[in-house]
């Protein structure tokens, strides 16, 4: 399996998670080491993040987490039981529906040279965004029957792993997230594992601290 992504890109960091709760071994491959045009003869899309496997690429990361589980099934991320599985599609879906579109770099770079929008208003846009969401996700985890370590359970999965590049982004902006008390701690939880550290932005070949 080859992951193209590059080190800041959130949908990614939710695959290179999956991955590693998973054990299925990839190798990464920055998008800087392509060009455009190189990267789009691989993902006509041009967005990342893409998984090749044997020649035939995925695009998207939700189309790739969902093979993933299909083809990967051990460990689940997923609950068994229809109605749990749709309570964290939903949850996770908010961010990956919701939110990124609103605030990815396509969207945040259209706002500053086409419309004009400095910094500072940029991050008021962002972290509104953010703000408005995590307030829905914080009440969700607030009304499950019983608190859980994760976010739909003792063992992190589907919900967590989309949730903690999605903090990681806010923090990038300096959003405020006192009001989320159970998200951050969630975070805080995932952070520690070793599948989560690994994924981590910093934690790849391409980041500027590795000189990539």
């Amino acid at each position: 399996m080859e992951l193209f992504t590059r080190y800041q890109n959130s949908a990614g960091e939710r695959v290179r998670i999956a991955l590693n709760l998973k054990g299925i071994a990839y190798d990464y491959v920055p998008l800087g080491s392509l060009t455009p045009e190189a990267y789009r003869a691989i993902n006509p899309q041009g967005l990342a993040p893409a998984l090749r496997i044997d020649g035939k690429v995925i695009a998207q990361s939700t189309a790739i987490l969902e093979y993933l589980e299909e083809t990967q099934p051990e460990p689940a991320l997923l609950p068994r039981e229809p109605m749990a599985r749709a309570d964290v599609r939903g949850f996770a879906q908010l961010i990956t529906s919701e939110v990124h579109p609103l605030n990815n770099l396509r969207v945040r770079l259209y706002l500053r040279d086409r419309l004009g929008v400095d910094d500072a208003e940029g991050r008021i846009w962002y972290c509104h965004w953010i703000r408005t969401a995590f307030a829905a996700l914080e009440t969700t985890l607030a009304g499950r029957a019983e608190e859980t370590a994760f976010c739909f359970g003792d063992a992190p999965g589907w919900a967590d792993l989309h949730l903690v590049p999605q903090i990681a982004n806010a923090r990038m902006f300096d959003c405020d997230l006192s009001d989320f008390p159970r998200l951050c701690a969630i975070d805080a939880r995932c952070r520690a594992l070793d599948a989560f550290s690994r994924a981590r932005a910093e934690a790849q070949v391409d980041h500027p601290s590795k000189g990539g």
